[in-house]
């Protein structure tokens, strides 16, 4: 009997996917574990298998197009079968998302705005004998003695460089409120003042003459806001891919809802560079391993040193993880990917070089599976080699912490009582405070570095 394939979770983090290729044709025989689709989601592009076996009848979704997670993509069946009531389905499926629902919402604030323009005013000229006494003080102001106007209305002017002497109030009793103000800012309201009569030009005079240089100052500054807004042809909006959308997304939650606190430290990064130097020396041809491979490790030794630090918030428990796995970052076109490291403190250093620089190829390819984008238990951030001197990273939920590497910098320092040049490198390790305390952070900090200033350690 034939059914409807809906698009499955192929990452952690996946809501939503773009079908990037079928691998299979309308009409081809699979079997369970078949692949049958290409599909990017927020971290790599995965592969789509089906578990089920029989004949793909009908394609619902067409290359690049972008896919809700569970949304109908094709059906599958037997030769011949009948699939128009599924197709019609699929179709009643896909449109349940709400239009209906999204387009009743906005229709409830319109009759709001109706509201707003006849019902306020005409209250207030039930005190019409009040206004009638208020117009009077308002004629006195032509001396520039008072203005009838909203604190609102008067901050406002200040601001636009608009001069409220050039404007006629709208609101009760003649005085002038914020919309006379943006009215005269929007282009409308200055020059028919200044066509009214001579005298409020006259009065101009000790108006401007009347503010503190200060605000003359802040007028002049920010009179230019009256410029006209930017054009279509200013600008240019660049829709965001899904991977930026979900980084977007994660960033955001990482950000709101971890409680996250910052450890600095700055060392001697000298033995780790002649370190590498000779590691470099002896491989030759076979390789090369950079500073980052070498902190990869020092991060992966120091987590083992230190054990309460590579865990995990589960919200009901604390996760002790008995297995290292080092999260890498990974810039690409579209954003960040961090592929992992697994068992990075039982792995050589010429391994985790490899694995790196292999990891890192495949994700700028979009070609990373999904056991290597995820499972990691720290992450480390490198920004060095931008000539990036420190920063601090946020965390990947649910890691309790990420280590920000940035770049070496030559600095003076005291050596055996003689000023001479050094070479220092600056780390900060972004911490779940519901995991990590401050002086554990502390801890795991000195056994990093301690492992980084006598880089032979890593060997052994």
């Amino acid at each position: 009997m034939a059914q409807i394939l809906g698009l499955p979770k192929l990452s952690p983090t996946m809501e939503e996917g773009v079908l990037v290729r079928w691998t299979k044709k309308e009409g081809d025989k699979v079997s369970p574990g078949d692949l049958i689709a290409e599909v990017e989601t927020d971290k790599a592009n995965m592969d789509f298998n089906v578990e089920d076996e029989g004949v793909l009848l009908r394609f619902l979704v067409k290359e690049g197009e972008t896919v809700k997670l569970g949304a109908p993509v094709a059906i599958i069946g037997k030769a011949g079968e009948d699939v128009s009531a599924l197709v019609a389905q699929a179709a009643g499926g896909a449109a349940k998302p709400a239009p209906a629902a999204k387009q009743a919402q906005p229709t409830k604030p319109e009759p709001a705005p109706e509201a707003k323009p006849a019902p306020k005013p005409e209250p207030k000229p039930d005190a019409k004998p009040a206004l009638k006494v208020e117009p009077k003080p308002a004629t006195a102001p032509a001396s520039g003695n008072k203005l009838l106007a909203s604190p609102l209305a008067k901050s406002l002017a200040i601001e636009l460089g608009i001069d409220l002497r050039t404007l006629t109030g709208s609101g009760p009793g003649g005085r002038i409120v914020e919309r006379d103000v943006k009215a005269a800012a929007d282009g409308g309201g200055a020059p028919e003042a200044t066509e009214e009569a001579d005298e409020p030009k006259e009065a101009n005079a000790p108006v401007v003459a009347a503010p503190s240089p200060s605000t003359e100052t802040a007028i002049a500054v920010r009179h230019p806001r009256q410029m006209v807004p930017d054009a279509a042809g200013d600008y240019t909006d660049v829709p965001t891919s899904n991977m930026r959308r979900r980084i977007a997304a994660r960033l955001t939650e990482a950000s709101r809802d971890i409680p996250q606190f910052y450890l600095m430290r700055t060392f001697d990064i000298a033995p780790l560079l002649g370190f590498r130097e000779r590691l470099n020396t002896l491989l030759g041809d076979k390789g090369k391993v950079s500073v980052n491979d070498l902190i990869v490790k020092a991060v992966a030794l120091a987590l083992r040193r230190v054990p309460d630090c590579n865990a995990s918030w589960e919200g009901e428990a604390i996760r002790h993880h008995h297995r290292v796995h080092i999260g890498v970052a990974v810039a690409i076109e579209d954003g960040l990917v961090t592929p992992v490291v697994r068992d990075a403190d039982q792995k050589g250093i010429g391994s985790i070089a490899a694995e790196v620089r292999d990891l890192a190829d495949r994700a700028k390819k979009r070609a990373l599976k999904g056991p290597e984008i995820t499972g990691s238990t720290f992450t480390v951030s490198n920004l060095g080699m931008f000539q990036v001197e420190r920063f601090t990273a946020i965390l990947n939920p649910p890691e309790a912490g990420i280590l920000a590497i940035g770049g070496t910098v030559d600095v003076p320092v005291v050596k055996d009582g003689q000023v001479t040049i050094g070479k220092r490198m600056t780390v900060t390790m972004t911490c779940n405070h519901r995991v990590i305390d401050g002086a554990l952070g502390a801890k795991w900090l000195a056994a990093f570095v301690d492992l980084a200033e006598h880089p032979e350690s890593l060997a052994l």
